[in-house]
Formats: C-alpha cells, sequence, structure tokens
C-alpha cells in the first residue's frame, strides 16, 4: 500500500503511561486547529494532532467526498488504513500506548474517527465526536468491539449539514456493536460551541481519570 507519513504534532505529558488524545481536525483545518480544545477537554494527557493528507481546492481533509455529505467510501477506507498504520508507528517512535488513544474529532475529523472504529473497532480506548456523520455503509459484517469503548457525540439540532435522523442512526448502529454511545443534541448549527466542549470535557472526565 503507497500510504503516506502524516503531518503532527506531538506533546507528551509527564506520566508516560498517560492516555492519549488523538486531535482530528475538520475540512480546512490543520494540527494547530484543535490544540487549543486539549487542555479543555483534559489535563495529564498526552497530545496528538494530525492533519489529513487529503486536498480539497488547497484545504486538508482526512478522506476525499463526492459532494457535501457524500463520501467517496475507498477512499476512507484507504486514508483510515493509512492514518491507523500512520499511528502504530508513530506509537513506537513517540512511546504512547496505542490502546490508550482517545480520539476527538470534529466533521471531518469526527468522520475518520469513526471510520477507525468501525474498521478496527478494538483500537481506540474511546472517541469524541463532534458533528459526526456515518462513514462507512454497506459493511455487511459486524465490527463488534469487546472492549466497549465509550462514545461522545454532539450534534447540532439546526446543522444544515448533518441528517439528525442519520445521526441516530449511526448512534443506534455503534450501540448494536458494543459501544457506550452518550448522545447529545446541541441548541446551534454545525459549528462547535462551549457546551459541544464542556460536556465532552466531563464526559473524558468520567471515563477516563
Amino acid at each position: 500500500m503507497d500510504f503516506q507519513p502524516m503531518k503532527y504534532i506531538y506533546q507528551p505529558a509527564a506520566n508516560k503511561d498517560a492516555y492519549t488524545l488523538l486531535l482530528l481536525h475538520g475540512t480546512g483545518g490543520d494540527e494547530q486547529d484543535m490544540l487549543p480544545l486539549a487542555p479543555e477537554l483534559a489535563t495529564g494527557f498526552h497530545v496528538l494532532s494530525l492533519r489529513g493528507n487529503v486536498q480539497e481546492h488547497g484545504m486538508p481533509r482526512f478522506f476525499r467526498r463526492l459532494g457535501m455529505g457524500v463520501f467517496d467510501e475507498p477512499d476512507v477506507h484507504f486514508r483510515t488504513h493509512e492514518m491507523v498504520h500512520f499511528l502504530k508507528e508513530l506509537s513506537a517512535k513517540e512511546g504512547f500506548d496505542l490502546q490508550k488513544l482517545v480520539a476527538v474529532g470534529y466533521s471531518n475529523g469526527a468522520n475518520i474517527a469513526g471510520a477507525v472504529l468501525m474498521l478496527y473497532p478494538e483500537l481506540l480506548a474511546g472517541a469524541v465526536l463532534f458533528r459526526p456523520m456515518q462513514p462507512l455503509h454497506g459493511i455487511e459484517d459486524p465490527f463488534e468491539t469487546s472492549r466497549q469503548q465509550p462514545v461522545f457525540m454532539s450534534s447540532g439540532k439546526t446543522d444544515g449539514t448533518v441528517n439528525p435522523a442519520a445521526t441516530a442512526a449511526y448512534a443506534t448502529l455503534l450501540t448494536a456493536n458494543g459501544f457506550r454511545v452518550s448522545s447529545h443534541d446541541i441548541n446551534t448549527g454545525h459549528n462547535l460551541t462551549q457546551q459541544d466542549i464542556d460536556l465532552a470535557a466531563g464526559w473524558v472526565k468520567e471515563n477516563f481519570s
């Protein structure tokens, strides 16, 4: 496979055995975008922030799309495998525990995190999905996890990008495959709010402290 390395920022914690926040930006963001959220979500964690390898009109993304809300699913598969391959190599280089990754993704970043849940269901320790959409369809085989990892999802009640019914179905699918999903509907659109961050911080504290 012609996997490419990813641009990243890694900030190690004092405790080498700490969990790692894996930050994944939305379309047009980069590895700097989500860093300010890290201290609001958790303290004492390693922080790893990635930049997506795909470009859309000069804007970084984690996988290609065919239109608004229409994903290039073969590319979702490829880019998910590419990212996980990179994470495995980077964990050996930087010394973080691959089994203690907590993904935090917004929009496109939430969707690549969701693809990891579906294609590598045992990998992540948990995931925060802000404004997620189900990244893959037509996966006929179950993708159960035996770890029963917690997953936080928050959607916007007036989000013009994401169908609320589809988000509910996505949460049901993850729950049916063994994930412990906490869903929140925020009174906003596709933008990230302080309420999202505060709810997610409480969820991180409840599940990883």
